[in-house]
């Protein structure tokens, strides 16, 4: 369990396997994957979200997700368990609690669109029912509406929401939230890899990563240096993995992701319809970058 008071440092957003030929969930290549990440370094690891592919599985596929991360790591497991149905949400909830996870990640619900107070009821009624740390998400290019910043405030001041994952390139809005859960046991999150080390000179405490995935050292050293104000070394990392950070959004992601995890022989990148592989250029441009990152780390021993 977590026994802090805060999300400090990296919690990589984790993509689901699946079988080569196949969608059915690849548990052993999942549970691979999270040893991998937890001997990096990571402080955490977050399955079932966005770029899990949550939105194709089953819940019965969603909760055995996470059970199989929670058996396989000693790290604390923030289970994604958002929908835009606050029942679905609440169940998902539920079964991740009971799967063992340590946290829960929920995003604002999407397509639907609903106003501040529906917004702010979604949340509270699962913060109610489930006894684990919970995580608002605002990521607007995928749930088309935009939690705002009073709607985040109230919500903090909830005994189970202890954080918010920032994900709206809105960097005055986020910078507002920090400023105002200052006297909360919250925490703010990057949910964009590009601005993680902007939003922790602000006052973040870490990110929830894509880049993790693939280069999960290099971003747990960005992302402690710039914890520990050695803002230097964090920007020297944070622009060497700048490269990297965009092409892992050249296509709709989890796809480029789970292409510059195969090209590192961590598993097929096979998705889940709709989602598609990616192009021949993002697959040229993921191989290039790659490579100089390899080359790099081979000639600093980083």
């Amino acid at each position: 369990m977590i026994h802090h008071d805060t999300f400090a440092g990296v919690y990589p957003a984790m993509t689901t396997p699946f079988t080569d030929g196949t969608d059915a969930v690849d548990h052993e290549q999942l549970a691979v994957d999270a040893r991998r990440l937890e001997a990096a370094g990571v402080d955490g690891l977050v399955p079932a979200g966005s770029t899990g592919e949550a939105a194709t599985l089953t819940h019965d596929e969603h909760a055995e997700v996470v059970e199989t991360v929670v058996d396989a790591v000693d790290v604390p497991v923030i289970a994604g368990t958002g929908s835009n149905s606050t029942r679905e949400a609440l169940d998902l909830t539920e079964r991740a609690a009971a799967a063992g996870a340590d946290a829960a990640l929920l995003i604002s619900p999407y397509y639907n669109k609903p106003e501040p107070a529906g917004q702010y009821e979604h949340y509270a009624t699962i913060a109610d029912a489930v006894d684990i740390p919970q995580i608002v998400y605002n990521v607007p290019s995928r749930t088309g509406s935009n939690l705002d910043a009073d709607t985040v405030v109230d919500l903090a001041g909830h005994e189970n929401v202890h954080g918010y994952k920032a994900a709206s390139g809105d960097a005055n809005r986020i910078s507002e939230i920090v400023e105002r859960t200052r006297g909360e046991t919250f925490d703010v999150l990057s949910g964009d890899d590009g601005m993680t080390l902007p939003l922790v000179a602000m006052g973040a405490t870490g990110t929830i990563s894509v880049v993790a995935n693939v280069e999960p050292e290099r971003t747990c050293r960005l992302v402690h240096a710039a914890l520990e104000e050695d803002f230097e070394t964090a920007r020297a990392i944070h622009h060497e993995l700048g490269p990297l950070m965009r092409a892992l959004f050249r296509e709709t992601n989890p796809i480029p992701a789970k292409e510059a995890m195969a090209i590192r022989g961590y598993g097929p990148a096979e998705m889940r319809s709709p989602l598609t592989r990616g192009s021949d250029e993002t697959l040229r441009v993921l191989t290039e970058l790659l490579a100089a990152l390899e080359d790099d780390a081979a000639t600093t021993g980083a």
